[in-house]
C-alpha cells in the first residue's frame, strides 16, 4: 500500500459544529497514526451555501483543536477546469447525460426516472448534467473500515446530478476528481455518507481513477434525534484553544477511545499526543443504527 494520504473536506456553509470535530477528529488520528499526510480541502463549490468568512472562521476552528493539517489549504472554487474535463470524458463514454426535468416533475418516483437519458425532454429548459447509473459499474461492492462488506446497486439510487442547472458543480463529481487529484486513498467520514459511495465507486471506475478506502463513522446526534448539523442550528466550536479542551476530550470518547479522566482540561497538543499513540478504529462499535450523542 502507498503511503497513506488522507484528508477533512468541509463545506463552509457555517463554522464547525461538534459533529464535525468528531468526523475531522477521527481522520486526523487515523493519518497521525499511521505517520501518514492529512489535507485540508475546503468545498466550496457552491458559493450561495458559502458566507463570507465562514472558511476562514473554520481554519481557526481547527487550530484551536491542534488538527494542523498538511500542505496548503485546497479550495474547489479553483478547480473548475478540472471538473470540466472529468465531465467530458464521462460524456464521450455515453456515461453522462443532460438533464431539463424538475425535481417537482418526478415527485411521484422514488428515484429519477431516467427520463433524459436517450434525449433531453425539453431542449428549451435549463439543464443539469447527470451520471447514467444503470450503465456503470454494478453492482458496487466495498470493505467499509468499520461497517464491513457493502454492496450496492447505484441503479436503485438513481441518476445522480454531477452538475446542476446553474451551471455550480455537484458535490459526487467533485470530490472523486479532487481525491484522485490529491492522492487520497484513505478517507474517514461520516456514516451520512455510506450511500454516497457507490456513485462515488461508479466514478472512480468510469475515469479509470484509484479507490481509496472507507472508514464511515457513526452519526453525533442532539437532544432532539437529529442528526447534529448547520442547518439544525447546532452551535459552533470554539476558536480558542482552552474552550476547546473539554470538547476534544468528549469527542474522544464518544470515539471510544477512553481518553484518561485526567486529560480532560489538558492542552490539545497533550491530549491529541496520547490520542495519536493509541488510536485503535477497531475500538468503535461496528452498529449501522447506533448513533453518538452527547449523553453517551
Amino acid at each position: 500500500m502507498s503511503a497513506y494520504r488522507g484528508r477533512f473536506a468541509p463545506t463552509p456553509s457555517g463554522p464547525l459544529h461538534f459533529g464535525s470535530l468528531v468526523a475531522a477528529l477521527a481522520s486526523f488520528l487515523d493519518a497521525r497514526h499511521a505517520r501518514g499526510h492529512w489535507g485540508l480541502r475546503i468545498e466550496d463549490v457552491d458559493p450561495p451555501r458559502c458566507p463570507p468568512g465562514a472558511a476562514d472562521a473554520i481554519l481557526r476552528q481547527l487550530e484551536a483543536f491542534g488538527l494542523h493539517w498538511d500542505g496548503p489549504v485546497a479550495w474547489q472554487s479553483e478547480r473548475d477546469d478540472a471538473y470540466a474535463a472529468a465531465l467530458a470524458r464521462l460524456e464521450a463514454r455515453g456515461l453522462a447525460y443532460p438533464c431539463s426535468c424538475s425535481r417537482k416533475q418526478w415527485r411521484d418516483h422514488a428515484i429519477y426516472p431516467g427520463w433524459c437519458r436517450d434525449g433531453v425532454c425539453e431542449p428549451q429548459q435549463p439543464q443539469a448534467w447527470r451520471l447514467r447509473s444503470d450503465l456503470g459499474l454494478r453492482p458496487v461492492r466495498w470493505q467499509d473500515r468499520l461497517f464491513g462488506p457493502q454492496t450496492f446497486d447505484p441503479a436503485e439510487l438513481g441518476d445522480v446530478v454531477l452538475k446542476r442547472k446553474d451551471g455550480l458543480w455537484a458535490y459526487q463529481l467533485a470530490v472523486v476528481v479532487d481525491d484522485a487529484d490529491q492522492g487520497i486513498n484513505e478517507v474517514v467520514r461520516g456514516a451520512d455518507l455510506l450511500d454516497n459511495t457507490p456513485w462515488q465507486r461508479q466514478l472512480q471506475h468510469a475515469l479509470g481513477l484509484p479507490e481509496p478506502r472507507y472508514l464511515h463513522l457513526p452519526l453525533v446526534m442532539g437532544d432532539d434525534g437529529q442528526k447534529l448539523s448547520k442547518q439544525n442550528l447546532a452551535p459552533a466550536l470554539p476558536e480558542a484553544e482552552p474552550e476547546a479542551r473539554p470538547l476534544l476530550h468528549r469527542a474522544l470518547t464518544l470515539l471510544d477511545q477512553a481518553p484518561p479522566a485526567a486529560l480532560a482540561e489538558a492542552p490539545v497538543a497533550e491530549q491529541l499526543e496520547h490520542a495519536i499513540a493509541r488510536w485503535a478504529p477497531w475500538r468503535l462499535r461496528a452498529d449501522p443504527e447506533r448513533h453518538l450523542t452527547a449523553a453517551d
